[in-house]
């Protein structure tokens, strides 16, 4: 068991939601344990052979604690961060409209990136061959007068005046030309070393040859070479231009700063061992590795940023003619680009950059626009469901008068409405569900305080015993019967039928029943009877033979109980009633019927005598007398009383009737009393099917033995 020290601890780190709670997040806390206690033995552990299974330990419990970390943050970011929709929506609009927006700019900088450096390289390589071109040019022109001046004047040295135009000396700085006529070397003009250059095999290949060259000195050249035929004589003229910052400037002037990067000269590992072998120093390299020239603008406006670029550039190698490859660099401004881009266009070169510059601002305004529609309708959504999470909470909690405000007017605000509507209804629902909790209870209390008014314990006289039933059609029942016992020899039947059915017939079957009661159960009965005879009048020979005998007749009661529920009760209600009194000396049964369906006598023979003296219904008029009569009951015949619930239920075959009720108690007259109301009801029921009971039944049987 855990110490309160424990617990407690456990719980507060629970409150603040601190403490782990997944298998997962406890492994993180684990192995971040781990990585510290790592981190601190790790140095203070000096032993080598320690040191290897220490740092591969650390290694592998930080990768791991990455690995879990990485999952728990996706998910927190599934569970906590996408829960929202406002965060969904806001995540599916960067998606859908922010992301693909920097892709493109970030392409399209890429692009203008390279476009601008592949712009700036080519015009530089451009320039470049077209001054190797000029070169070219200028040498077969200087070809042309020699080979002409040889075949003129043999053996003469020419003389060529177009090698001392100052022009060229400014174009071509540093030129140094030297023509060979046969094997013989005529340098027309110095260049910087003032030697003759000699043309390799390979160059004299074709009639023309031009290159950018490095030479055996690893300086870079702009050589041309050209071969003419002069009689007998071969003439071969060589030019060379060396690459200098005065050149490049020339050829790259209001471009930025460019700068050629010549090739590393490797002498082969074999000639370089020989050289040491025996004593020969090394190859004279050049300490200049690159020639740079020209100059970096002042910043135009706030974008127009230093870019620097470069690319690779064949370079041959003069003596052998092996191409090499160097670098070519430009440090350029967008704004100088753009000069030399658009140099040739003018005015319409602005033109064309406030169209660019309009369709920019234009297209940063729709995604803006774009921006705050999405925001707008994100928080429109998101308030909604918002709303109608929260009316969701406020219904879960069981408060179904919230309603949700709705300013809107639009699908969302419709389902708020219909929200509002669903509440509203359930509300109703739930107090109509209340109200009818409430008048089932009282139906259910009715229902058992009728069960109390049916007869339980019945007492039975010696010749006849007696059984009755009534099963509601609803919970409680219209249908009345009762046993009375009005003597130790005498036992009275009652059965009656209540206009109406549910609470209303209920408890007019309760008056009932206490009047009937009332007016039967007593021992001396003059001193109660003498109002109700004074109240009927003199004239009523039953009410005579009361007062004088003290026994109240059956069709007097009736008369009495219809005189009591017409003045207590609607016009609208009545009630039907049989009601007799049997003597068990005798054998003999008194009866009066109101209203009610004749009660049968089946004889032990099979005959069968319907009870039908009496009056109106009690309850609909005021003064009402019902006659008595009188029937002898022999052992073995019975009494069969029974509602209208009996024989009137319906199915496709007609009405249930009389006559198969009569049939059914005959058949079974020698069975218990009970088990012939079952075998009845029983047979009501199937008759009626799965349709709902119409009316209650009501069966009262007496046997006379």
């Amino acid at each position: 068991m855990n110490s309160p020290f424990a617990r407690l601890t456990d719980r507060n780190f629970a409150a603040k939601k601190l403490f782990p709670k997944s298998l997962l997040a406890r492994l993180a806390v684990i192995l971040a344990t781990f990585v510290v206690v790592f981190s601190v033995v790790r140095p203070v552990v000096t032993a080598p052979a320690a040191q290897v299974p220490l740092s591969l330990s650390s290694t592998f419990v930080t990768v791991l604690l990455v690995i879990v970390t990485g999952i728990l943050a996706l998910r927190w970011v599934r569970n906590s961060l996408m829960w929202r929709l406002r965060n969904r929506l806001i995540i599916t609009y960067v998606f859908i409209g922010v992301i693909p927006l920097l892709l493109l700019l970030m392409m399209g900088t890429i692009l203008g990136y390279l476009f601008a450096g592949q712009f700036s390289t080519f015009v530089v390589t451009a320039d470049l061959a077209s001054e190797l071109r000029r070169v070219e040019a200028a040498n077969g022109t200087i070809a042309a007068q020699v080979a002409l001046q040889s075949v003129d004047n043999p053996g003469r040295t020419p003389v060529l005046k177009v090698m001392n135009d100052p022009q060229l000396e400014r174009e071509f700085p540093g030129r140094s030309v030297t023509a060979w006529v046969g094997d013989r070397p005529i340098v027309l003009q110095k260049g910087a070393d003032g030697t003759a250059l000699l043309p390799p095999d390979y160059t004299r290949q074709s009639e023309s040859f031009s290159s950018l060259v490095m030479d055996e000195q690893n300086r870079m050249h702009l050589r041309a070479v050209t071969t003419r035929e002069a009689g007998r004589e071969r003439i071969t003229v060589v030019s060379s231009v060396p690459v200098t910052p005065a050149l490049l400037k020339i050829m790259v002037q209001g471009l930025g700063v460019v700068t050629l990067q010549r090739p590393e000269r490797r002498e082969p590992e074999e000639r370089s061992q020989q050289r040491r072998r025996f004593g020969i120093p090394a190859e004279v390299q050049s300490p200049e590795a690159s020639v740079s020239a020209g100059e970096l603008r002042p910043k135009q406006g706030r974008f127009d940023v230093e870019l620097n670029f470069g690319t690779a550039l064949a370079i041959r190698e003069w003596a052998t003619g092996k191409s090499r490859i160097g670098l070519l660099a430009v440090q350029t401004r967008p704004s100088l680009l753009y000069d030399r881009l658009f140099k040739t266009l003018g005015e319409f070169a602005n033109i064309v950059l406030s169209v660019l510059i309009g369709i920019g601002i234009f297209f940063a305004l729709i995604e803006l626009l774009a921006l705050v529609i999405g925001i707008r309708l994100t928080r429109t959504m998101t308030k909604s469901v918002a709303a109608l999470y929260d009316a969701t909470q406020h219904v879960n909690q069981g408060n179904f008068s919230h309603r949700i405000h709705v300013t809107a007017k639009d699908q969302l605000a419709a389902l708020e409405t219909s929200f509002n509507s669903m509440t509203g209804s359930l509300q109703e629902l739930i107090a109509e569900q209340k109200e009818k909790q409430r008048i089932e209870s009282e139906l259910a209390i009715a229902q058992e305080v009728q069960a109390l008014l049916f007869p339980h314990d019945i007492t039975e006289v010696e010749t006849l015993e007696v059984h009755g039933v009534c099963r509601p059609a609803r919970t409680v029942s219209g249908d009345y019967y009762d046993f009375l016992p009005v003597g130790p020899n005498r036992l009275g039947l009652a059965v009656g039928d209540i206009s109406g059915k549910g609470i209303s017939a209920a408890l007019l079957m309760a008056t009932v029943h206490a009047f009937v009661r009332a007016y039967t159960l007593v021992e001396k009965v003059p001193a109660l009877a003498a109002p109700a005879v004074s109240s009927l009048g003199t004239k009523n020979s039953a009410l005579q033979h009361f007062t004088e005998t003290a026994d109240l007749p059956p069709g007097t009661l009736l008369a009495m109980l219809n005189q009591q529920i017409y003045r207590s009760t609607p016009t609208e209600k009545y009630a039907t009633m049989f009601l007799g009194f049997y003597d068990a000396r005798s054998r003999e049964l008194t009866y009066s019927n109101a209203g009610h369906l004749p009660p049968m006598l089946i004889g032990r023979d099979g005959s069968v005598r319907s009870l039908e003296t009496g009056g109106l219904v009690v309850g609909l008029f005021g003064d009402v007398t019902y006659p008595d009569d009188s029937i002898q009951m022999e052992p073995g015949d019975i009494f069969l009383a029974y509602s209208d619930g009996v024989t009137e239920p319906e199915n496709e075959f007609g009405e249930f009737g009389e006559e198969r009720l009569i049939q059914l108690v005959q058949e079974n007259r020698h069975l218990p009393l009970a088990r012939i109301s079952d075998i009845v009801i029983a047979a009501v029921n199937d008759w009626i099917g799965y349709g709902e009971q119409p009316d209650d039944v009501t069966i009262v049987l007496a046997r006379a033995r």
